[in-house]
C-alpha cells in the first residue's frame, strides 16, 4: 500500500477513536435516547465524510518546508492577478536526496508564495530541465560557481532575470501564518550535482 495512502488510513483511524471515546462518554450522561442515537450516527458518518474529505486533498501543493536538498522535477508560475485578487503562486514538484545526492524520498508538490526574483529563477531552471540539463536545490545555494563547475563538469548559464543579493525578502516575520506553518519563502536553484559514489574496492595484487 501506497505510503500515502496508509497515512490517510492511519489519520482516519485516529479520527475514529477519538470519536468513539467522544461516544463513550455520551453514553455515560442522562440524555435522552434518541440525542443519544442521533450522535452515534453523526459521528460514525463522519468517519466517511472524513476519509474521502482527505482525498479530495492529495496531490495539492502543500505551503510547507522544502527538503533541505531536493531535485527539481517541475513547476508552474501563477502570475499575480490584481483584478482578480489572485497573489500569483509558485508550484514545485521536488524529489527529496540525500547527502550523496540521491534520492531518498517521494516526490511532492510545494507551494511558494510568488515573487518576482524567484519566478525567474524558476522558468530558467524549467528551461534548463527541457534542455536535458537536471536541476536541484537547497535552502542555501549548493556552493558556489567553482564548487559547481568542479562537481558537475559545467556552469550554469546566467539567468535574464535581476535577483538582488541576498535572494527573494523573506517578509512576514512570526506573525505570518506561512511562517508558523514552516512555509519555505524561497529556494536556490543550480544544476543538480552528480551523485557521490562510494570508493571502488582496490582489487588484490595478483598471487604470484
Amino acid at each position: 500500500m501506497p505510503a500515502t495512502q496508509t497515512d490517510v488510513l492511519l489519520l482516519c483511524g485516529a479520527y475514529a477513536l477519538l470519536g468513539v471515546l467522544v461516544l463513550v462518554v455520551l453514553t455515560g450522561l442522562r440524555l435522552p435516547r434518541w440525542l443519544k442515537g442521533a450522535a452515534v450516527v453523526s459521528v460514525s458518518a463522519c468517519y466517511a465524510v472524513v476519509f474521502f474529505a482527505i482525498q479530495h486533498l492529495l496531490g495539492w501543493s502543500a505551503p510547507a518546508a522544502v527538503p533541505d536538498r531536493f531535485q527539481l522535477l517541475w513547476a508552474r508560475v501563477v502570475e499575480p492577478a490584481p483584478a482578480q485578487g489572485q497573489a500569483g503562486a509558485i508550484h514545485l514538484w521536488l524529489e527529496a536526496l540525500d547527502d550523496a545526492n540521491l534520492p531518498s524520498g517521494v516526490p511532492r508538490a510545494y507551494l511558494l508564495p510568488y515573487s518576482p526574483q524567484l519566478a525567474g529563477r524558476v522558468i530558467h531552471a524549467q528551461g534548463e530541465i527541457m534542455k536535458g540539463r537536471p536541476q536541484g536545490g537547497r535552502a542555501e545555494f549548493f556552493g558556489n560557481a567553482a564548487e559547481m563547475e568542479l562537481r558537475t563538469g559545467s556552469t550554469a548559464a546566467p539567468s535574464t532575470q535581476s535577483v538582488p543579493a541576498g535572494g527573494d525578502p523573506s517578509g512576514g516575520g512570526l506573525l505570518d501564518p506561512a511562517f508558523l506553518g514552516g512555509q519555505s519563502k524561497t529556494v536556490e536553484l543550480a544544476p543538480l550535482p552528480a551523485p557521490v559514489l562510494p570508493a571502488k574496492d582496490t582489487p588484490p595484487p595478483p598471487s604470484p
